[in-house]
Formats: structure tokens, C-alpha cells, sequence
């Protein structure tokens, strides 16, 4: 099973297609979808969403994909309910650059100083991190620096900040899902 939680432009008909695409890994591929406006909600939310999908699923390898603002709720969501995660250029900084478009962009401060303490530390080598050289709305040598540390970080340089096109990573993402 694939879990996968769009951006902050969740009607984007690019979903779908990375949806389509993920399935070449696994046919079971379940989008959940969020407001994306209320922070703390969508953490709740994304949490008992996962969780049940966990519990009904006997995939013994699921895993957990987002872009951009997805790719900071996948990390997150996927270290608490114990999946791997696989972010595409994800917001790692909502409460700085959200601002006039969602409810309370502080409460991702909130949520990410309360959260676990270094919570990278333990989720070390379980998220892989890919991140286009082209991302027009992402600084993403800033995230680079910041998952580096941690995570196998994966390069591209044609994919846009929407990452409309999956497809040249996904024997990777498949090998990464398959890791005990």
C-alpha cells in the first residue's frame, strides 16, 4: 500500500497522475486528501486516516508519499505511524512562507518544536528525499541542508516544484519501499 498526500494545491490534475504512476509500484495506492488551511486539524486527521488505512492494509511495506506541503505532512505522518516516507521538494517551512494562504500558519511552528525531538534523528534512513533543481517556489538547497543528514537525497533537474513527472524515480522508490 502507498499512501499519498497531495500539496497545498490539492485540486491539481497532477495528482491523479502521480497516483497512476505510483501504481507501477504497488496497485494499491490510497490518496488522502486534507483541507491543507487548518494545520493542527490536518495533523489529527492525517494521523486517524492513516492509522486506519494501516489497520486495514497487510502490506508488510507500506509507505507514505507527499509533494510539497505533502511531502512535510508524509515525513511527519509516516515517522509517527511507522512508514517509510518518500517527499517530493517538500514544504519544510509552511510558517514562513504560507502566509495570507492558509488559517494560522504559526500552528506549523507549534507543530514541528512539539512534535518528537529530533525526530529526524530517529526516522534516520526511512525517508527518501527527492528534490528537483528546478523548483520555483521551494528554496531547495535550504532543504537539502536540513534532510541530508538524514535521508538519501535524490536529485532532478526537469521536474518543476509540482513534480508532475514521477516516473524516472520510481524503481527507486519501489527498491526503498521493499527495505526491511
Amino acid at each position: 500500500m502507498i499512501i499519498y498526500l497531495h500539496g497545498f494545491d490539492s485540486n491539481s490534475p497532477g495528482n491523479h497522475e502521480k497516483v497512476l504512476q505510483l501504481q507501477f509500484i504497488d496497485p494499491d495506492v490510497r490518496l488522502v486528501s486534507y483541507s491543507t488551511r487548518h494545520p493542527k486539524h490536518d495533523m489529527q486527521f492525517l494521523l486517524k486516516e492513516c492509522d486506519k488505512l494501516l489497520q486495514q492494509g497487510d502490506d508488510a511495506h507500506p509507505l507514505i508519499c507527499g509533494v510539497g506541503l505533502g511531502g512535510y505532512w508524509a515525513e511527519r505522518i509516516g515517522f509517527l505511524c511507522g512508514m517509510r516516507q518518500v517527499i517530493f521538494n517538500p514544504n519544510l517551512f509552511p510558517f514562513e512562507n504560507m502566509e495570507g494562504k492558509i488559517d494560522r500558519p504559526e500552528e506549523y511552528l507549534d507543530i514541528a518544536t512539539k512534535c518528537v525531538n529530533d525526530f529526524r534523528e530517529k526516522n534516520r534512513e526511512k525517508c527518501l528525499a527527492i528534490l528537483s533543481r528546478q523548483d520555483e517556489a521551494l528554496d531547495n538547497q535550504r532543504s537539502a541542508a536540513y534532510l541530508q543528514p538524514f535521508y538519501e537525497i535524490i536529485w532532478d533537474d526537469a521536474a518543476s516544484h509540482k513534480f508532475k513527472n514521477i516516473a524516472p524515480h520510481l524503481q527507486r522508490i519501489k527498491a526503498f519501499k521493499l527495505l526491511a
